[in-house]
């Protein structure tokens, strides 16, 4: 008996050694870490919004952390298809990937099938900016103002189009909040390709508008005589676009902007977030990052906690705003 309970001590004992060892080996990996390249997913297509703050994210990463990240535009169901890849993803901290807050706050509140509810299912680790939303229309259009494009709207409810990234995005969804409190119809066509694909089909003239998420790639156009800037959806001057209408100022309420992060998948080490996270702080606390950001984002640097709470907040407006929607039926 004695020499059993001998034997089962002594295999106790080298079970325990043999776990401790991997665990050990885990550690060591993730202590090492990045060891090799890393895969960042943006899950909108190219030339869009999110393709700027991506690249000039990811360049900056890249010289901080001393290795290559590649960047993949995986496109689809606003987001979430991009978002699913991440999520999916061994939690290893070699892919991470960029979300908004329409598709952290706003997609779970009405796509029961995603697998993500809250901040809890998956790894925040740093806000990238946020930016209001513009509206735009050709060049070659009637409207040479936001009053006369709104008497328009109002004159042909459900008529006027405006191209939007996708349905159920940040700039859809302020246009239903802005049709709420202006008590208009002006109808969104969404576009899975991203804002990028809206403005191409606003310059195709197949929509009479488009809701843009920031300013990137508009001076150029707008200088170039393709499109005019009617109207930004915030407070007080925009800084790339100064001359611009603002219609908080001219009475018209709403509370959306576009918020931008970067996420990894939920368990990742904590080595391996620790170094994510004061690697991306490094990246946009950075003057470098801070003239980037000038051309089209506010700034407010956030890391893990601050973003888990800012989803919970903005999880509350979308859902009070979907209340609105459904009144309004």
């Amino acid at each position: 008996m004695r020499n059993r309970l001998r034997e089962r001590g002594a295999w106790r004992l080298l079970a325990a050694l043999f776990f401790a060892c991997l665990g050990g080996a885990a550690f060591g990996q993730a202590d090492n870490y990045p060891s090799r390249s890393i895969t960042f997913i943006v899950p909108y297509g190219p030339a869009g919004s999110t393709d700027p703050v991506s690249r000039q994210f990811v360049s900056q990463l890249e010289k901080v952390l001393g290795v290559d990240i590649n960047i993949e535009n995986k496109p689809g169901g606003s987001g979430t298809l991009g978002f699913g890849i991440v999520m999916r993803a061994k939690p290893d901290g070699y892919t991470i990937g960029l979300a908004t807050n329409s598709m952290l706050a706003y997609q779970p509140l009405v796509n029961p099938a995603l697998t993500f509810k809250t901040p809890d299912d998956y790894q925040p680790i740093v806000k990238l900016g946020e930016t209001p939303i513009v509206l735009v229309v050709r060049a070659d259009s009637p409207w040479k103002t936001f009053d006369e494009f709104m008497a328009h709207v109002r004159a042909n409810p459900g008529k006027v189009r405006a191209a939007v990234s996708g349905k159920r995005t940040v700039p859809d969804l302020l246009a239903q909040e802005f049709n709420l409190n202006a008590k208009v119809n002006l109808r969104t066509v969404p576009f899975t390709g991203g804002s990028g694909e809206a403005l191409v089909a606003l310059l195709g003239n197949r929509v009479e508008a488009t809701l843009f998420t920031g300013a990137f790639g508009l001076p150029g156009h707008v200088e170039a005589g393709k499109i005019r800037v009617l109207a930004v959806f915030k407070q007080g001057p925009y800084g790339p676009l100064p001359e611009a209408y603002t219609t908080i100022d001219a009475g018209y309420k709403t509370t959306i902007t576009a918020s931008f992060y970067v996420i990894g998948p939920k368990g990742l080490p904590k080595p391996v977030l620790d170094k994510l996270t004061a690697a991306s702080m490094q990246v946009v606390k950075s003057p470098e990052y801070a003239a980037f950001a000038k051309v089209g984002y506010a700034l407010n640097p956030l890391g893990p906690e601050g973003i888990r709470e800012e989803i919970i907040r903005d999880t509350a407006t979308f859902k009070e705003l979907i209340k609105l929607l459904d009144t309004s039926k």
